[in-house]
């Protein structure tokens, strides 16, 4: 069974762990995704079925579209609110304050890939380490802004991003930088992928959808090896 399947990804689960689950749905044992999101993220992952594994190649650059929430005056080990609390100050800022400040988060930036991250450095994936109680230097990498809109704050007081960047832009990361350049501090609290090149999450469908039907779901895979990326 060759193809693509959009996946709207539950919280708490694994991109891997969607694979795995859907490796016995659909009795196929070449399944793979063109982009990781981590377990407390939701929103599209976009997973090829049989020869489309060795499609992912041309999605590798598709551009990414998240909606995030960022807090501010909280500060903790894996940058988003599951870590360790490190620093809780309670401050906040206005939107003339973030808005002063986005400016030097658009375009090409670089970024410091976090120690909660699979990145491997001498064979050994960082949150590995970093589980451990270790830390290990790490180069900034070039990531870049496309577009980053700051969107309302909610009922807790949490600011919500609107954020379109390349491959590998960590989106916590990117919240904490914004709240240390605001020197309060600050992490993500959410983070829902709505975008990955062409595929947008309306055109997602959950497990539990694809597990009543399968084969129903599965795109060809002329989506993405015949352009029409963005």
């Amino acid at each position: 069974m060759d193809g693509i399947l959009l996946v709207d990804k539950p919280m708490e689960w694994t991109s891997m762990d969607v694979c795995a689950h859907l490796r016995g749905v659909l009795h196929e044992k070449h399944i793979g995704h063109t982009g990781t999101l981590d377990p407390n993220a939701t929103g599209l992952l976009v997973v090829l079925t049989g020869k489309g594994t060795k499609a992912a190649k041309y999605a590798e650059n598709d551009v990414k579209e998240y909606a995030a929430r960022m807090r501010l005056g909280t500060v903790t080990d894996t940058q988003d609110i599951w870590g360790t609390v490190l620093q809780a100050n309670g401050q906040t800022r206005t939107r003339e304050q973030i808005e002063a400040v986005l400016d030097g988060f658009r375009g090409p930036i670089m970024q410091l890939p976090p120690m909660y991250s699979a990145i491997k450095i001498r064979g050994k994936k960082l949150y590995e380490i970093a589980r451990r109680g270790g830390d290990v230097e790490r180069q900034p990498r070039p990531v870049t802004i496309h577009r980053l809109t700051l969107m309302e704050q909610d009922e807790t007081g949490d600011w919500g991003l609107q954020i379109e960047c390349s491959k590998g832009t960590y989106i916590r990361t990117l919240c904490a930088d914004i709240g240390q350049a605001l020197g309060c501090g600050g992490c993500m609290s959410a983070l829902r992928r709505v975008r990955a090149g062409r595929f947008t999450i309306d055109q997602a469908h959950t497990l539990e959808q694809i597990r009543q039907d399968p084969q129903a779901y599965i795109l060809p895979l002329e989506l993405i090896t015949q352009g029409g990326q963005t």
